[in-house]
This record gives structure tokens, C-alpha cells and sequence, in this order.
């Protein structure tokens, strides 16, 4: 079965309930006074599911029992559960695999940081982008996530280490803007002061680079980061690294960049992953910085976590110090990102491919 019919045959099989979690703070006043309740009972409600982060009706104590009962007729109440939880003895970073209604499973990740907690979430149960160097894309794409699914790893994550979230990335499994619809709205949802209100200025979504969607997201001028995943200095190393640059061309991708920071004023982020003989030689530095020169923009350094199921090996360390001294003797900005959770599986899909393997 090809992805477009598996993502069709997921989405059908739907419960005739509502997802409530889903439901905006509008949404679900809207719903309840038709029902003849107060306005007032939506907000407790919702700040039940998304303050005090219940898995449960049954845990709201302040709700009658019967519209308790009529919740339960009418809305799902989605949850996920933690079916595997990693943490690694080098940097403390826990790495989760959630159990999802339909049987299928997704990966997060919480970093501990000296600024805040991170967590970053899956925005699809696997992905179709096609990226040679990521293992989340080697079985195809399963369905997207509801709203619901990706809240939950954050409110499940915070109630299983205890400690509030302060920044997250959608950059786990999956091409968060191929599931554009879903991913606004858990913007608004995850920013709403009546639930965990998480600015959207500490969320940043990483694209291989779908054009036509960035520049709609750029259009709702949002104050999310977005974060373009490069990989390459020219279009011809970019179509041997990622299928997506037959689709858009590379200049595509970083024009589009341009006009996000032009109708939303955040900086960009270039995400690069240094593959060992591919693309860290000098010359790739000096094309990046041709690149994107002139462009507000933050370049992330990743060595890439190599995979079984590829042959990429990760640069030497000199080469990456080299690469950075030249982008930024350039005046590009850049960073190296710290590695995280290496001895836990911490690359994006591997938890779940060894799950799945089992």
C-alpha cells in the first residue's frame, strides 16, 4: 500500500466521538451551550485537559456527574501511553515511546537544559519526505497526528519528569508542515493562556523544505521559528541527501526562507547535517555562505547520528571545527549542537524502528 492510501485508510478509521483535546477553548463553549451548559463549565473543563493535564472525565471533581456522563457519550478523551522511557547516563536526556490508541507508536525526546526543559515531539507516525540520512523515514508514512496526539507527548512528558516545559521543537518523526491543518492548531492550542500557554516564540518547527506551506505559515505570521533542514551547499548534493529538492530547488527553499522572516521578523534557522566526505569540505562552506548570506539566519552545526541502515559516517571533529571557523569568518552565526541522548537511540526514529523490530 502506498503512503497516500495508508494516511487515507488511518484517517477513515475515526471513532463518531470528538476529539476533545483537539477542540479549541471556542470550539468547546460553542459545543456545551448548545448542549444547554454554561459558558463557564467549557473553561473549567478545558483547563482540566490543558492545565491540570487529566487523562480522564472522571478526574474532573468540580463537573456534575451528569455532564461528566454526557462527555463521556459525546467526546474521546485522548491519552497516550509510555511504552518505553530511555534515559541516558551521559547527559540525562529521556527519550519516550508512546503508545497511540490505534496501536501504533511515536518518539520524543526531553533535554534538560541550563535555559529550560525541551521536548521535542513527533508531528507523524513515521514520514514520506525520504531523507537519506534519517531513520524516521525508512518504513514510509503510517497516518498523520491529531493535535491531541501531539499535545500529549508534551503534558504526559511533563507529568512523568515532574518539571514544566519551557521550550518545544516539532522535530521528531515526520514533515510537521505535510500535516499543516493539524500542526496550527496545536499551535493555538499549546499557546493558550487557559491551558499550558507556551509562547510561541519558545516553539520552533523543523521543514525539509515544502515551499507553498511555508509561505502560508509565513502569511499567518505566527511567531513560531522555523527551521529549514539544508544538509547542502547547491542543489546537486541536495537531491542525493533528500528527494524533496526535485520537488522545490534548493534556492527555492532558501527564498522562501527569506520571505518568513520578512512577514514574520524571526530569524531563520538552518539546520546542517555534517556527513563525513559529503558535504563538510571547505568548499560546501564557502557555497552555504553564498548561499544564505545576507539573510538573517542562524546556521545549527548537527553531526549527523549515523544510522545502521546507512553508510554516513559522522565528520571528524577537525572537519566540523573547520566548516564553523569558515561560515563564520563569512559572518554567518553558528553553532555546534550538542549532542544529546547518544547512547539511548536519540536520533529521530530509531527507538521506534528497534520497537518495532521486536
Amino acid at each position: 500500500m502506498d503512503d497516500n492510501k495508508r494516511v487515507e485508510t488511518a484517517e477513515m478509521v475515526r471513532t463518531d466521538k470528538k476529539d476533545i483535546k483537539s477542540m479549541t477553548l471556542e470550539e468547546l463553549t460553542q459545543d456545551f451551550l448548545q448542549l444547554g451548559e454554561k459558558k463557564f463549565h467549557a473553561v473549567q473543563v478545558y483547563e482540566w485537559l490543558h492545565k491540570k493535564l487529566v487523562t480522564d472525565f472522571s478526574q474532573m471533581t468540580n463537573i456534575s456527574k451528569k455532564l461528566r456522563e454526557t462527555m463521556e457519550e459525546r467526546y474521546s478523551c485522548e491519552h497516550l501511553q509510555a511504552v518505553e522511557v530511555l534515559t541516558s547516563q551521559i547527559d540525562g536526556t529521556k527519550k519516550f515511546l508512546f503508545g497511540l490508541s490505534d496501536g501504533n507508536v511515536v518518539e520524543s525526546v526531553w533535554m534538560k537544559y541550563k535555559h529550560g526543559n525541551s521536548v521535542c515531539i513527533s508531528s507523524q507516525v513515521g514520514c514520506r519526505m525520504g531523507c537519506r540520512f534519517c531513520a524516521s523515514t525508512l518504513d514510509g508514512l503510517e497516518r498523520n497526528l491529531r493535535p491531541s496526539e501531539m499535545l500529549e507527548q508534551i503534558y504526559r512528558i511533563t507529568q512523568i519528569t515532574g518539571e514544566r516545559v519551557s521550550n518545544i521543537v516539532v522535530m521528531g518523526t515526520g514533515e510537521p508542515l505535510d500535516n499543516y491543518e493539524n500542526l496550527i492548531r496545536f499551535f493555538k492550542l499549546i499557546s493558550d493562556e487557559n491551558g499550558l500557554n507556551i509562547s510561541q516564540r519558545n516553539i520552533t518547527i523543523s521543514t525539509c523544505g515544502l515551499v507553498p506551506r511555508m509561505k502560508e505559515l509565513a502569511d499567518l505570521q505566527l511567531q513560531v521559528t522555523l527551521a529549514l533542514s539544508l544538509h547542502a551547499s547547491n542543489q546537486e548534493k541536495r537531491l542525493t541527501l533528500m528527494p524533496i529538492a526535485k520537488r522545490y530547488d534548493i534556492h527555492e527553499a532558501v527564498d522562501a526562507c527569506a520571505y518568513y522572516f520578512e512577514k514574520t521578523g524571526r530569524r531563520i534557522t538552518f539546520e546542517y547535517a555534517l556527513v563525513g566526505g559529503v558535504n563538510d569540505t571547505d568548499e560546501d562552506a564557502r557555497e552555504l555562505s553564498e548561499l544564505i548570506g545576507g539573510l538573517n539566519c542562524h546556521v545549527n552545526l548537527i553531526p549527523v547520528n549515523p544510522i545502521k541502515e546507512r553508510s554516513f559516517v559522522q565528520s571528524e571533529h577537525h572537519r566540523i571545527e573547520a566548516f564553523k571557523n569558515k561560515l563564520e569568518k563569512n559572518g554567518i552565526v553558528v553553532t555546534i549542537r550538542r549532542e544529546m541522548g547518544r547512547d539511548i537511540n536519540g536520533a529521530c526514529g530509531q527507538l521506534r524502528r528497534s520497537h518495532m523490530a521486536t
